[in-house]
Order: C-alpha cells, then structure tokens, then sequence
C-alpha cells in the first residue's frame, strides 16, 4: 500500500503566490516539484495545504493555520509523510521550528524535502544537524529582512520616496535614478488642489474640533472628491489624518527622513495635536477623553458635566417661556438648563436638584479658566516642568545601560557556544552534545530574559521622555491658549476647556468639584507652588 503524503506549500510574499521566473520558491514550482517528487518514490498525495503571504521567520506555528491544520490530521493518523520543497517551508524560526519537525516524527510522520531528503532523529547527532539546520535558515531570514529594512531606511533618510501609491496630496514624478533592475524611481511632489482639501481636513479637525465623520459630510456636500473621483469616507479622512507624510516627513519603519520643506503640507504642531486628539477620542481611551465628541451647540459642559448627588450625567434640555409685555404682546424666550438624567427619567434616588441654568454653569467654569489662564502669566516652565522630571529619568538611563551591559555579556556568551556546535560534531569541542545543548537552551533563555528587561527598561526611559516633552508642550499650548480664550469662536472654546478639564460635578446651589486632566493638574499644583 502505497504511502499517504499531505504536502505543505508556503511563499513569504504575495507577489511568489502565482508564478514569476523571479522567484524561484513561487507556489506553483513548489507543487510541481513535490507532485514529481512523490511520483518517483511511489506516494499517493492526499491532503495539500498552501500558506500565501506568510512568512516563515515572523509568523510562530501556533499562529499558522495550515500548520495547526497538518498537525490534526497527523494526530487522526491521515496520512504517513510531511513533504515540503525545502524544510524552511515549515518555518525559520531557530527555538521553535526544529522542535515542529521533530513533533511529527515523535508522532510518526515521517518529514521529508524535495531537495534535502528526509529528516530523522536516530541521534543526537541528527538533532544537532537539525538545530543547525534552521538555525542558519532563521539567520538568512533576520540578513534578509535586515537588508530590505537597511535599504528602504537609507532611501527614505537620505530623502527619497521609497515607493508605492502617492498619499492624496501629493503626485508621483520620475527622478531620472534607477533601481538594481534598471527601473526608473519616482519621487513625491506635492498636488497644491489636493494640498488645499488636506490642509481643510487638518483645519476643521483641530480648530473645529469635527470629527470624521463630520468632515466627509461636509466635503461631500461642497462637492470635493476623492482622488478617484467618488465621495469621500470617513475611514480615507482618518488615514489623511494619521499620515505623517503630511508634515515632509519620509517614513519606512523605524527610519524617518528629516523635515523636507518642499513635500510639508501641515505644520509638524498641528500634526501631533491632531494624533493627541485622536489618541483621546479612540474607544480604548473615552472615559479619559480629553476633547470634546462634538462641538456643535452652544453649551460649553456638555459631555463631561455631571450630577454631583447621583452621578448621572446632565443632560442638555431645551423649553420655551413666554411673557406679555405691557403692551399686550407675547415675548418668547428660549431656557436651556443642565439636567440631571437620573432624576427627570427616576432612574435613581437623587435628591440634588433637578437641573441648572446652562448660562450660570457655563459662566462659572469660564471665570474659572480665565483665572487659570491669568495665573499662568510670569510662571518659569522650568520651575513647573523640567526640574521635577530630570532625576527621574536619569535614574532609568543608568538602569538601562546596566541592563545592555549585561545583555551584551550574555549575548557574547551564546555567540561562543554554538559557534562550538561544528567542532562538536566533528568531535573536537571540549563540550559533549548534551552539554553543549543545555548550555545554548540555558544562554538564550538569559538572553531573551535580559533583553526583555531592556525593552522594558527602554519603553521606561521613553515614557519619561515623553512625560517632559509632552509637559513642555502643554506648557508652551497653555501659554497659546491664554493669550487666544477670549477672542475665540466658541467652539474652539469648548476645545480647550475639554483639554483642561475632565469632569464637573454640580451640586445644589452651582457648588462644584472639578477634576482636571492629569496632567494639567500637575501645572495647577505648580502654579499653586510659585505664585
């Protein structure tokens, strides 16, 4: 009987899922080679899995289906053999993928490839080959990966378009530079039509405060277009207003090219406020919103404006009065108040009052910032920011020199033990193939250990970073909103006084408890501290 083979086919990239002379991994050479490969050696195929655009050195098995697919069937005993091209079709991962092969010849599957044969542990000797096997497979991945990154960073670094689309605002225009494949290049310029529409969208989401959606509905109904000639949507304003492109900045990765004046269209400032705003009306951060969800109407607590006896929310409501005058006729006024929602719906036992004049409300948190705002005035940003922040991050620097220092150390050790794996094979090592094999499993774990200390320990740094450069800048937006509160529109009001406070509880007789944002609330203890 004729021995059953399920066959595993795998391409990195989307561009090896149909065939291109340029590959020479592409998914149909791969099938065509294992069908001829198991006709010689007298297999019947009968399960053919194939992964598209996944690759082997990135993706963990737990996370591939087809290879979690493979193993239930090998578990059901359907078939006899594993056969791939090449066994970095299984993976290239060096702590996990050789430990994959060997799970299916544990469980009787016997692993085979087209162009290395068939894979067996008998020995310690084979585990080794095994080990070594994908060990440099995972290493021609991570030169790979290192030289596509390298080359597509320098590009972007040393100013030029890396490739693909041109964002909306911008055109492609041939550079007259050519590519390894004699190719000609392209580099951005920017389209001042669509520029305008950009600068717009920026323009109504910071100032205004609109939101997406807002902002497609009224382009559509002033009859801008997309590029493609359609309506705008609100999920193309969103990727407008995430694109850093859009400030002359080019990115691939990690890489960033320095400001380039003549591709900038937005002002690097309105650019990280508009990431702040997004970043506070995201779901995973709206109980901690620090800007208004909408800024139409004309009352200035709306969202953040609580009961103070209850804590349900209070709620906009709008009735008419009417009054005759002397003269006989009827004067109509309109009277907006806050109301408490649990109280006027009887959701809960509330024995605050049942609303508020939205004018007296309104009038007393406007004092109120004003006197922030004043307070400001004369105020060091040294004596408010720099100082408090300073030891604080040198502290975590020294931590995390010292955490390098050790990974390094480690990182040198491991080096020189599987650089002991050849003359372990050849019999010249000093180290048997048990020892030297805990010794490896024993380095990396310290290995991963210490470098994940350091990755904490950076994320740390960059947090503190972070803190001084985003108080700094609050200081210097403050400073700005101080000097533009009382000559601005309303809604650019509302903007503000949601970035300064969170929440207002009113109690009866307008008695309040305000909680500012976090980190306002350090300015306010500092201003309280100086003056």
């Amino acid at each position: 009987m004729a021995k059953r083979v399920c066959c595993l086919y795998r391409v990195s990239t989307d561009k090896q899922v149909d065939y291109d002379s340029n590959h020479e991994a592409d998914i149909p050479m791969q099938r065509k080679a294992c069908r001829k490969f198991a006709e010689q050696m007298g297999w019947e195929i009968v399960h053919e899995e194939q992964e598209d655009g996944v690759s082997g050195h990135k993706v963990r098995a737990e996370n591939r289906d087809k290879i979690q697919i493979i193993k239930e069937l090998a578990r059901k005993k359907q078939f006899d053999i594993l056969l791939v091209f090449m066994f970095d079709r299984i993976g290239r991962i060096a702590d996990e993928t050789p430990f994959v092969v060997e799970w299916f010849v544990k469980n009787n599957i016997e692993v085979w490839s087209t162009q290395e044969g068939e894979q067996r542990f008998d020995n310690h000797i084979d585990k080794l080959l095994n080990y070594i096997r994908f060990w440099q497979a995972d290493g021609e991945s991570e030169k790979t990966s290192i030289r596509t990154k390298t080359s597509l960073g320098q590009m972007v670094e040393e100013g030029h378009f890396k490739g693909g689309t041109a964002a909306f605002g911008y055109d492609l225009v041939r550079s007259g530079r050519l590519n390894k494949k004699k190719h000609e290049l392209y580099d951005l310029k920017i389209n001042e039509a669509e520029a305008d529409i950009v600068r717009m969208i920026f323009d109504k989401y910071t100032t205004e405060g609109c939101g997406a959606q807002r902002i497609t509905t009224w382009l559509n109904e002033q009859g801008y277009r997309a590029r493609t000639g359609k309506m705008w949507h609100p999920a193309t304003i969103r990727g407008i207003l995430h694109n850093l492109t859009y400030t002359g900045v080019l990115r691939s990765g990690e890489s960033r090219s320095e400001i380039i004046p003549e591709l900038q269209i937005i002002p690097v400032e309105q650019f990280e406020r508009t990431q702040e705003i997004l970043k506070a009306r995201s779901e995973k951060t709206l109980s901690e919103c620090k800007v208004p969800l909408n800024t139409r109407g004309q009352s200035l607590l709306a969202g953040i404006a609580y009961c103070g006896h209850c804590g349900s929310k209070l709620t906009l409501t709008t009735s008419g009065r009417y009054r005759k005058r002397t003269d006989g006729t009827i004067k109509e006024s309109t009277r907006i108040r806050y109301a408490c929602y649990g109280k006027t719906r009887k959701q809960t036992d509330c024995d605050g009052q049942t609303g508020y004049t939205m004018h007296i409300l309104d009038d007393i948190i406007d004092k109120i910032v004003r006197d922030i705002f004043s307070k400001m005035k004369g105020v060091s940003k040294n004596d408010l920011v720099m100082i408090r922040y300073t030891d604080e991050l040198e502290q975590r620097k020294m931590r995390l020199t010292a955490l390098k220092s050790k990974y390094a150390k480690e990182a040198d050790n491991l080096n020189i033990l599987k650089s002991e794996v050849i003359k372990c094979i050849r019999g010249e090592s000093k180290f048997s193939q048990e020892m030297l094999s805990s010794l490896i499993t024993e380095s990396e774990v310290k290995c991963s250990r210490l470098l994940n200390m350091c990755e904490d320990a950076e994320k740390e740094v960059s947090d503190s970073e972070n803190v001084l450069k985003d108080l700094s800048a609050t200081f210097d937006e403050l400073v700005s909103w101080a000097e533009l509160y009382d000559d601005a529109e309303f809604a650019q009001k509302k903007m503000i006084v949601n970035c300064l406070i969170r929440r207002v509880d009113v109690y009866r007789d307008y008695k309040l408890k305000i909680n500012f944002n976090f980190d306002f609330q350090q300015f306010i203890n500092g201003i309280d501290s100086v003056v």
